[in-house]
Order: C-alpha cells, then structure tokens, then sequence
C-alpha cells in the first residue's frame, strides 16, 4: 500500500438509519449516491470516516424473523444478517463514484482498551492515507448498546475523539435541533450555534426516530463528548440533498455546537 499523508480536515460523518432509509421501509441507494457525489466534491480539502447505522433497516427489508421473547436478540440477528448487504450497497454505490470503501465494526469495549484504542487508529490511518472511507458500524453480534440506546450516535463522538477528527457532522431528519417551542408548534426554528450544551437539554422534545434509537437526546449526549474532545460538532438534515456541501458553504440551516477552543476563542 502507499500511504499518502495530507493535511486536509478530517469528518467523521454519522448517518442514521432514517436518513438512510430516507424515513421509508427501503434503504435509499440514491442517498447513499448522493453522499458518495458530496465525498467526490469535496475530497480534495476533506477526508471522510463514516458511522453508518441501517444494518437492521436493510435487513428488515426482506426477512422477517420470529421473536423467542427476547426482542434484543431478534435485533442482534437482523444486523448480522443486514450488515454485508449494507456495506453491499455503499460499497456498489461508491464504487460507481471512483471510491473505495472498507468495513470496521468496533464496540464500546475497544475503547476502553489503550491497545485496542492505537490499533483503531492506526488501521483506519491506513485505510484514508491509502484513500479508503472506513464505514464503521457498532458490532451487534456481541455488543447491544446502541441498538438500545443510541443509533451510533455515541459511537460516532467516541471515534471522532480518538481519530483527533476536525469535525463531527450528524445526519438526521431535520434541520439541527429547533427550539421547544417550535416543535411544539409543529414548526421547526433552528438552533444555529451553540456553546453550552447543557443548554441544549432543556429544548428537546423526547422522541424517537422510526428506524432510529436514539433521538435528540443521544444527538447531545454525543456532542458533550467531542467538545471535551476540542471537536465542533453540527447537527445536520440529512434527508436533503447535497447536505454536507451546503452546509460547508454556509448554504443551510443547521445546529453548530462549537469546541472548547473555538468558545475561548470567540471570548
């Protein structure tokens, strides 16, 4: 392999399941196109990591397995059986766009561990200096976490954390995170920037997503993590098009939850 180093930023980019389902019962292979088009756009000054969830979503598709009362292990099984096909279809998709793809799938354990931790990183250097995009999910098989509780979204901040990530962007299926009192009023006024994150506890609405698990909540959980990490982190709706490139741009509506850094800078 040749290892290729740069500067450019890296994004860890997470992506739940309703956004790549694009809220239906079918994983959207055009919203798996239209992120691979946004990679191409903007390789030359990003590099990309991302956190996929939709191993089960895919799954769901087409198998329908019977429940033994332990509604958990039913889950377990229909990501195993989701997971190849998932990467599957990235691996089609970004294919056709000229990228190259790879699989990890890492558990909270492999961060509690210093080896485990070095191993992580020094793997996927590799796979992005040699111009793979590392698509990383929970392993489910032996781990159950975030299908209870957070659709990746931890995941997502632990790894944009150990990878020294230059930014954490969250997909989801609206504008960032609204204020209560929108959503209360079946609108939706964005949040833009935030620095306090505690702040943020007090404006969501407890939901969660059809396909997903975890909601806003998990969303701010996560973004607690990487801005003790030094890492900003936007909260972004995925369901449009074009969605990491209009946000780069400044051309969309989305939450910004800023760094430590950046807050002592702005003061």
């Amino acid at each position: 392999m040749v290892m290729d180093r740069s500067d450019k930023k890296r994004i860890v980019l997470k992506v739940g399941s309703n956004v790549l389902t694009k809220e239906t019962d079918h994983i959207s292979r055009g919203k798996i196109e239209d992120i691979g088009r946004q990679i191409v756009v903007l390789q030359d000054e990003y590099e990309f990591v991302i956190v996929s969830s939709g191993a089960i979503a895919v799954a769901k598709q087409f198998v329908n397995l019977e429940s033994n009362g332990k509604e958990i292990n039913i889950k377990q099984a229909l990501a195993s059986i989701g997971q190849p096909h998932l990467m599957r279809i990235f691996q089609e998709s970004f294919r056709d766009l000229g990228l190259l793809t790879s699989q990890c799938l890492l558990s909270y354990s492999d961060f509690e561990r210093e080896q485990s931790k070095k191993n992580i990183v020094n793997t996927i250097n590799v796979l992005v200096a040699n111009k793979y995009i590392p698509i990383i999910n929970e392993n489910d098989t032996v781990a159950t976490d975030e299908i209870q509780f957070g659709d990746n979204d931890k995941l997502a901040a632990l790894t944009a954390s150990l990878l020294n990530a230059g930014l954490l962007v969250i997909a989801t299926n609206t504008d960032g995170i609204c204020t209560k009192e929108s959503v209360e009023n079946n609108t939706c006024k964005t949040i833009d920037e935030v620095d306090d994150v505690a702040l943020l506890e007090n404006e969501i609405v407890t939901s969660v997503s059809t396909h997903g698990t975890g909601g806003m909540r998990s969303k701010i959980d996560a973004a607690r993590i990487t801005q003790k990490a030094n890492i900003e982190t936007w909260i972004i709706n995925g369901l449009k098009d074009n969605f990491i490139v209009d946000a780069i741009q400044d051309k969309a509506s989305f939450t910004r939850i800023n760094s430590e850094n950046r807050i002592k800078r702005i003061e």
